[in-house]
């Protein structure tokens, strides 16, 4: 069959959340890259997405079972409050239910709809590439995240303050696409109706063994996400963007924009264009995790409190939770890094170790630092080529106490040699806006096998070159 089949759960269950829109027609569609792979695991029809990709993931065309809705949310974008965003240049085009779970399929960058505020509701080809490139290396890392099925440029013309750009649309995959911006949404309108209904979706959806009920959803959510930043602290991913509406209830990374990864280690790195405060820098990941989940937390307090008398017993309820995030946090982080140098029953006692370490590679390599583990085993050197001059006094002493925790796991098996360097993604943007997509297959091949050792793979391993600068991200719009 070429066709996909669909549900609307969230249509029928919130129907509130939605609204019916018809995506942009494509002058000139034409499918750029199709996840095969992707496509396979999903159970998808590879003929199907072959021969009507160009025109379904370009929004000139539908599958038959699919209603194009815009999702409506609100949320706190770098700290302020907007009480209607929505999706200004996407589509949900429904639901897939497959062997491995239920998933959006999704347009991005698919044209105007209600929610798009004056924008054009476009995307152009760099920045859908580069979600493409960076959730599979996600992916592949073993890190909760959207995936892409594909790209297809649409022939139209895209202006940004940089130029005529090609247009172009993401399709993607998610478990879903309800954020904490989501549940804002209702409860800023008082619509205590839509929040339960939503609540009992994404229990149902995401969580269906937690405790049903606002509490329950909210100790997930924390679980949930908590895992996921620790990942992305390990492989020193920056979102650049963490508002509450890219915060995915699912646990999973969403909306790649203006989001790079560190060369050299520093918590205050920051790649983001409209970041100037730092608010979303590598380091602030982890504060903004807990910031946002207090804003879930008060979005759910009508449905905590269940009758007004109970409203300051639901308000110590949920501070109590609040006030945990850092300790399931600081758990989840330790696993990460615990794995990262091969400690294989960590213990609150392994988090000076881990500090040091991070302490002695600041302005190192961060990449290069874990994957040497695997040498600095048993070669003091391994480390000490890359470290800073000023921090190889304190490295010896470092290492006795680390190989006294180390296990017998092979490093190389969960520290990447390959990462989206910054610079070789950029590189690879540049050509595919030059009709030359060569170097985005290339590195997607890698980053789809980050761990993987061999020759031909040196050039992708290394450091951006001298002169390349620091590295600014932009999101599209």
């Amino acid at each position: 069959m070429d066709d996909i089949a669909f549900d609307h759960s969230f249509a029928r269950d919130v129907p509130l959340g939605v609204i019916e829109q018809t995506p942009d027609p494509a002058p000139q569609p034409q499918l750029v890259v199709l996840n095969e792979g992707l496509a396979q695991e999903l159970g998808l029809p590879l003929g199907g997405l072959r021969a009507h990709g160009a025109a379904w993931f370009s929004g000139s065309a539908w599958p038959s079972g699919a209603v194009p809705r815009a999702m409506a949310y609100a949320g706190h974008q770098f700290g302020g409050f907007s009480p209607l965003l929505g999706d200004g240049r996407a589509h949900l085009l429904g639901e897939i239910v497959t062997p491995k779970g239920r998933f959006d399929l999704h347009l991005k960058g698919s044209g105007l709809t209600v929610f798009s505020r004056g924008g054009d509701g476009r995307a152009h080809l760099a920045p859908m590439l580069r979600e493409y490139l960076i959730s599979e290396f996600m992916a592949a890392a073993g890190i909760a995240t959207t995936r892409a099925l594909g790209v297809a440029a649409t022939g139209a013309i895209v202006l940004r303050d940089n130029g005529r750009k090609q247009g172009a649309v993401l399709a993607r995959i998610a478990r879903s696409h309800i954020r904490v911006g989501t549940f804002e949404y209702f409860a800023h309108r008082g619509d205590i109706g839509s929040l339960r209904a939503l609540m009992a979706h994404c229990l149902a959806r995401h969580y269906p063994n937690a405790e049903p009920s606002a509490f329950g959803l909210l100790d997930s959510v924390v679980a949930a996400q908590a895992r996921l930043i620790a990942g992305w602290m390990g492989v020193g991913f920056v979102h650049g963007v963490m508002n509450t509406d890219n915060m995915a209830l699912s646990g999973e990374t969403i909306d790649y924009g203006p989001c790079a990864f560190l060369d050299a280690y520093d918590e205050n790195a920051v790649f983001s264009s409209i970041d100037h405060s730092g608010r979303y820098s590598y380091g602030m990941q982890p504060r903004i995790l807990a910031w946002n989940i207090s804003r879930l937390a008060q979005a759910l307090l009508p449905l905590m409190a269940g009758q007004d008398d109970d409203e300051a017993a639901a308000v110590d309820a949920a501070n109590a939770r609040l006030d945990g995030i850092a300790d399931i946090y600081r758990t989840e982080r330790r696993a990460v890094f615990a794995r990262k140098l091969g400690i294989e029953a960590p213990t609150a006692g392994d988090d000076a170790l881990i500090d040091a370490f991070l302490r002695l590679i600041t302005g190192a390599d961060f990449t290069q630092c874990f994957r040497a583990l695997q040498r600095a085993k048993t070669n003091d050197d391994a480390l000490a080529a890359l470290i800073a001059q000023g921090a190889r006094a304190q490295l010896g002493g470092w290492l006795a106490a680390w190989r006294a925790r180390l296990g017998t796991s092979d490093l190389n098996a969960v520290n990447p040699a390959v990462i989206p360097r910054n610079h070789m993604v950029q590189a690879a943007l540049d050509a595919a806006e030059d009709g030359d997509l060569a170097p985005f297959h290339t590195l997607l091949g890698h980053l789809q096998t980050p761990f993987a050792a061999g020759a031909g793979r040196e050039a992708y391993t290394l450091a951006a070159p001298t002169g390349f600068g620091r590295y600014t991200t932009y999101c599209g719009t």
